[in-house]
């Protein structure tokens, strides 16, 4: 079962799912970071209140959170055509990641940055410092340890996403899992491919764990 070539195909899928993972988190947060920040900042209780914008922003993370990413894949596949000039493989397959986790990762940087305590944004504000020096200094740098935890879940959960996408033909070891174990009926490599994603899933959450925690100052 496990001959030359399937090893070096479950190789080439575990470097597939980590690529994919990686760069649509980093995609992810160039989106979802800013989006995030805005949605905390112009809320109600934000240092610059704006119920338009907090509206019509909160609406599109809401809209977009709400489908379902495999019937998001398929949505967007016209689009990724486009961008890319094909539909299927580990490249294709970040950008409907990407746009996946951006709402996602907005949401949780919004959460994140609402934990901030008043008081110390206050501070800020009597020293006169402005809202671009209160976002940067403040309320980023105090959510710091929040900020990283969120991101450790939004990993995972884009590594979700990409077994998901194996569905479609999205590459990866998601991808494996489904052509062999689900049409092909060789449980031995899906049993693999399942137990090397859980093990992904471990090392992200251990990372992200271990940088949270040597960035918390109450554990210092």
């Amino acid at each position: 079962m496990f001959s030359p070539e399937v090893t070096h195909m479950i190789i080439e899928g575990i470097g597939e799912s980590f690529y994919m993972i990686i760069l649509s988190t980093l995609l992810g947060y160039v989106l979802g970071l800013p989006m995030g920040v805005i949605l905390a900042v112009s809320d109600k209780d934000g240092i610059k209140p704006n119920k338009v914008i907090y509206k019509i922003l909160n609406f599109i993370v809401n809209i977009v959170r709400s489908v379902p990413f495999l019937i998001l894949l398929i949505l967007i596949i016209p689009f990724t055509f486009l961008v890319l000039g094909k539909s299927t493989g580990p490249t294709a397959t970040v950008i409907p990641l990407t746009i996946a986790a951006a709402p996602f990762i907005a949401r949780m940087v919004e959460s994140s940055l609402k934990e901030v305590d008043a008081g110390v944004i206050e501070a800020a504000k009597s020293m006169g410092a402005s809202n671009w020096f209160i976002i940067r200094k403040v309320l980023l740098v105090e959510a710091k340890t929040s900020l990283i935890s969120g991101a450790t879940i939004a990993t995972v959960t884009i590594l979700g996403y990409s077994a998901m996408a194996g569905a479609v033909g999205g590459g990866g070891l998601g991808d494996i899992a489904i052509q062999y174990g689900y049409y092909r009926y060789e449980l031995g490599i899906m049993l693999v491919t399942v137990v090397l994603l859980i093990l992904m899933v471990l090392l992200f959450q251990a990372i992200g764990t271990l940088i949270a925690n040597r960035s918390d100052k109450r554990k210092r």
